[in-house]
């Protein structure tokens, strides 16, 4: 393979990656997640650095905002989709970083911890998980 005719993935290819990694899910999975809208930005902007007190944006590859499923009720108004975003760049930066793993693996990775939190994990728990997997 050569790589001086290779582009970076752009956000597009990120998003097909991204749907690819959740359309591989165990069905289950992808059942609970159901309703999580999956984003790919260059980088977090500047308010959701600030709101979890990062200085450097290719901190963090991933973020999900919405609320999770433990803490739903029937009697909720409607509220906005639950968002997964994968953050290309820090993605990118990572995985050219690390060497040791695909960028579609490094994408389900960031995709599934995302998820994760989704179904109510924190970050703790988490990487219990993947300790014990």
């Amino acid at each position: 393979m050569t790589w001086s005719d290779r582009l970076a993935p752009s956000l597009d290819d990120f998003a097909a990656l991204g749907k690819a990694a959740f359309d591989a899910l165990p069905d289950g999975f992808r059942q609970l997640a159901g309703d999580v809208v999956i984003r790919v930005d260059d980088f977090p902007d500047e308010e959701v650095l600030d709101a979890l007190g990062i200085q450097d944006p290719f901190e963090l590859t991933g973020l999900y905002q919405g609320v999770d499923l433990g803490q739903r009720s029937v009697l909720d108004f409607a509220t906005q989709p639950s968002r997964v975003f994968l953050y290309r760049r820090p993605i990118l930066d990572e995985w050219a970083e690390r060497g040791d793993v695909s960028l579609g693996d490094l994408i389900t990775h960031v995709l599934v911890h995302e998820i994760g939190h989704h179904f109510g994990l924190s970050d703790d728990d988490i990487h219990r998980i993947e300790d014990e997997a």
